[in-house]
């Protein structure tokens, strides 16, 4: 049996028909906001992740005339508007991960840094990491955790920040190296499957 003509599945198809009934860009924010909002709570945190993903739907519906599907498919555009948003937060970022670095180092009982180390911890967030990912330059960093938090492909992230599927290629490269480096030889970015392969 046929679905219904009203039920749309393809996303380009539903970014096309939302131009002319903005209700249905409602199937792209249902499919996509669990995802988007966690990229965005790994990166900035839980606090400022439900702002932004919010807004990052908000301005890919502002944007939805303006969406390509020859250029691509709409999960990475929606990645490369959230990336977009969190170098908007990038100072903050930049901050957090260094807080954490100095809260794992010099905690103190009853302080804020004692509940950011608490913080860390329960995230499962590793000092060293944390200072090292600081420490990336920001297209580096942007690569990285599109692949690592996002599960983007590289072509997808290629996508997502419009550039080329070799640079990326080349700052995941340069970031696995600058983590390693901190961390002692130990690459955090591996998958299982590169460990015993």
């Amino acid at each position: 049996m046929a679905a219904p003509p009203d039920v749309v599945t393809d996303d380009a198809t539903v970014i096309e028909r939302s131009r002319h009934e903005p209700d249905r860009f409602a199937v792209i924010y249902d499919r996509y906001f669990t995802e988007i909002y966690r990229y965005v709570a790994a990166r900035l945190g839980r606090d400022a992740a439900d702002d932004v993903a919010a807004e990052t739907f908000y301005a890919a519906f502002r944007k939805r005339d303006r969406f390509d599907p020859v250029r691509g498919a709409v999960r990475p555009w929606l990645y490369g508007i959230a990336t977009n948003l969190v170098g908007q937060h990038r100072r903050d970022e930049s901050r957090r991960f260094t807080a954490f670095t100095r809260a794992a180092a010099h905690p103190r009982p009853d302080g804020h840094e004692a509940r950011v180390a608490a913080k860390v911890a329960a995230e499962g967030v590793r000092p060293q990491l944390a200072g090292a990912l600081a420490a990336l330059p920001e297209g580096d960093r942007d690569v990285l955790l599109l692949v690592a938090v996002g599960g983007l492909a590289y072509d997808e992230v290629a996508q997502a920040l419009e550039i080329p599927k070799g640079t990326v290629g080349s700052r995941m490269n340069r970031a696995r190296r600058k983590l390693r480096e901190a961390l002692g030889g130990t690459d955090p970015t591996r998958t299982e499957e590169e460990s015993h392969g």
